[in-house]
C-alpha cells in the first residue's frame, strides 16, 4: 500500500481543471515578466503610460492596487459565512490565513505605499481576476480534500510559521520601501522620486519583499497541503522572480552604478 502523499489530491475533474487553470495562468505572466512584458504597476507603470498612446482607462494607482487585493479579501471573509465552506482546523487555518494575507495588503494599500500616477484598469482587473481566483479556489479544494487520509507528515503548524516569517518579512521591506519615495518627483535616478532601497536585505537581493512574499505562499501551500496549493505557490515564485529580474534590470538602467553585488532575488546565488 502506498503511503499518504505529503500533499492532497482530491481525484476529480474540477480539481484537475483549477489547477491546470491557475498553472497555466501563472506560467503565462511569469513567461512574459521574464520576456520584458511587464504589467504595469509599480515602477514600470510609467514606462506603459510613456509607450502607450491610446485612451485606454486607468485608475489613481491607490485606487488600482486596492482593487487589485480587495476582492480576494472579501472572498476569504464571506468563506466562514458559507455553511460547510471551511470545515476541520486545516480549512479554518487556511481560510483565516488567506485573508489576513489579502488584509496585509489592503491595509499596506491604504495606508503604507506611498504612489504616482495611474495605473490601467485592465491590469488591475487582470490581477485582482488572478487573486481572487486563487484565494476562492484554494478554499475550495481545501474543502473537497476534507475527508482524504491526512498526509503522513502534518505541515500545517509550520506552515503557519513560515506564512508569519514571510508576512513579517513582506511588511518590514514594503515599510522600507515606501520611506524612500519622496513626496514629489525628481529623486535620484529622476524618476517619481525612485532611489536605490537600503536597509534589511536590499543590500543583497534587489526585492527581498516579493523573497519574503514567497516565503508567505511557502507556508500557504504548507498550510494546505494540497497539490492547488503547491501550484500556487510554485507558479508564484516563478513570476515574482520575473518580477524581480525585470526590477533588476530597470534599477541598472536608472543608476550607473548599482551594485553588483545586489542580486534578483536569492542573496550570493542571483
Amino acid at each position: 500500500m502506498w503511503p499518504p502523499l505529503p500533499f492532497l489530491y482530491a481525484a476529480s475533474p474540477l480539481v484537475a481543471a483549477l489547477t491546470a487553470a491557475c498553472a497555466a495562468t501563472l506560467a503565462v505572466l511569469a513567461i512574459s515578466e521574464f520576456r520584458g512584458a511587464n504589467l504595469a504597476y509599480s515602477k514600470f507603470g510609467a514606462a506603459a503610460r510613456a509607450g502607450t498612446s491610446g485612451g485606454a482607462p486607468r485608475l489613481p494607482s491607490r485606487a488600482g492596487m486596492f482593487l487589485i487585493y480587495a476582492p480576494a479579501l472579501a472572498a476569504a471573509l464571506a468563506s466562514f459565512a458559507v455553511p460547510g465552506a471551511v470545515e476541520g482546523p486545516r480549512a479554518q487555518v487556511l481560510a483565516a490565513a488567506v485573508a489576513v494575507h489579502f488584509l496585509k495588503r489592503v491595509l499596506e494599500v491604504l495606508f503604507v505605499h506611498r504612489y504616482s500616477g495611474s495605473m490601467p484598469l485592465g491590469t488591475s482587473l487582470l490581477i485582482s481576476s488572478c487573486y481572487l481566483f486563487n484565494a476562492v479556489a484554494m478554499i475550495y479544494v481545501q474543502h473537497l480534500s476534507y475527508n482524504l487520509q491526512e498526509p503522513a507528515v502534518d505541515l500545517l503548524y509550520p506552515g503557519l510559521v513560515v506564512f508569519a516569517v514571510g508576512l513579517a518579512g513582506n511588511f518590514y521591506h514594503h515599510l522600507l520601501l515606501s520611506r524612500l519615495r519622496s513626496g514629489g518627483g525628481g529623486g535620484a535616478g529622476g524618476d517619481k522620486g525612485y532611489k536605490i532601497p537600503r536597509g534589511g536585505l536590499f543590500g543583497l537581493v534587489v526585492c527581498p519583499h516579493y523573497l519574503f512574499e514567497i516565503v508567505g505562499f511557502v507556508g500557504l501551500a504548507m498550510v494546505s497541503q494540497t497539490v492547488y496549493g503547491l501550484t500556487v505557490a510554485v507558479g508564484s515564485a516563478a513570476y515574482l522572480a520575473g518580477r524581480s529580474r525585470a526590477t533588476r534590470k530597470w534599477y541598472v538602467s536608472k543608476f550607473e552604478q548599482f551594485p553588483a553585488r545586489v542580486k534578483v532575488l536569492v542573496p550570493y546565488v542571483w
